[in-house]
């Protein structure tokens, strides 16, 4: 590896385990605590899986954890960094299926990305994030402002647009939405774009009219490309936690998520919830985001994220 690259590796585990500090200490500091005390019994055991539990990571793994921990260690003294090294094994075990890349596939032309998610999720600029990686790659790119709600939602994305070099469909705020990407279909295929990627209006997942009418564009978009979207990418919000789960199993049943980026890894993050998300749903997840800069999205590695999570040194 070249200097400039184990650089850029070594701030990237930087950012990646100060945006999962928060969860990271609540489990190392309560993991301390219990095994410092008491052998591994039955009753530490589930401690331990109350705490992993209280952390996000979900029943299915806590309970994957508990029994890992319990082969051939029982009635044992075991040390905090024996626990963090199980914990992180079998959480790279649930997260290693769904580390997948986004992949564009050059026989659609366009490939139509849908960004969908609730109110925050960071879905704007994770697509200017998107659009700086794809022109990188020499792709041309069309953004679509499909977003009409928001006026600064607009604005944003064409900001994203000058600073990427990506073309920007935009109608005035309070246009039909649907219309927009329809529009805007028709022109990436008219001027030969290999991505479009499309911003969507922020909704919760319990507005049923707003849901309908992310239905509605995808089934807008299929009049001129009867196999668009080529993915469905949701953009959830790390520090919401529980709520998180909700989010998946809506939209998926609405739009057909493909894939998962996960924003806003910062020092309040509830990241455990990405793991219990993975076994819950066994849905892809392409990106992580931990910043506001262009190189702060990056590849999701099942890896590098359960040793963060145990705070597990690089």
């Amino acid at each position: 590896m070249s200097d400039s690259a184990t650089e850029s590796r070594a701030k990237w585990w930087q950012r990646l385990t100060g945006g999962l500090k928060r969860t990271s200490s609540a489990l190392g500091g309560a993991i301390t605590d219990l095994v410092s005390k008491r052998k591994l019994d039955a009753d530490t055991i589930a401690d331990i899986k109350d705490i992993l539990i209280r952390a996000d990571l979900g029943l299915d793994t806590a309970d994957r954890i508990g029994d890992a921990l319990a082969e051939g260690r029982h009635d044992k003294a075991i040390s905090p960094a024996e626990v963090s090294a199980v914990v992180a094994a079998e959480v790279e075990k649930v997260l290693a299926p769904v580390a997948r890349p986004l992949v564009i596939d050059a026989a659609h032309k366009p490939f139509i990305i849908l960004v969908a998610g609730v109110n925050g999720s960071g879905k704007t600029t994770t697509i200017g994030k998107l659009a700086a990686k794809f022109r990188g790659e020499g792709r041309i790119v069309m953004l679509a402002a499909g977003d009409t709600f928001r006026a600064a939602a607009i604005d944003q994305l064409k900001i994203w647009g000058q600073r990427t070099g990506a073309a920007v469909i935009a109608r005035e705020p309070g246009a039909d939405a649907a219309g927009l990407v329809f529009d805007a279909v028709r022109a990436a295929k008219d001027r030969g774009v290999d991505v479009l990627l499309v911003d969507t209006a922020g909704r919760l997942q319990n507005r049923t009219e707003l849901m309908d009418e992310l239905h509605k564009v995808v089934r807008v978009m299929k009049k001129v490309d009867a196999s668009a979207p080529h993915a469905v990418l949701l953009v959830l919000d790390a520090t919401v936690g529980q709520n998180a789960l909700s989010q998946v199993e809506i939209f998926s049943k609405v739009v057909g998520v493909t894939g998962l980026v996960m924003t806003k890894l910062d020092g309040t993050a509830r990241g455990g919830i990405l793991v219990a998300i993975a076994a819950k749903f066994k849905v892809p997840v392409h990106f992580v985001g931990v910043g506001e800069s262009v190189d702060d999205l990056a590849p999701f590695s099942a890896d590098d994220f359960a040793r963060a999570i145990a705070g597990i040194d690089a």
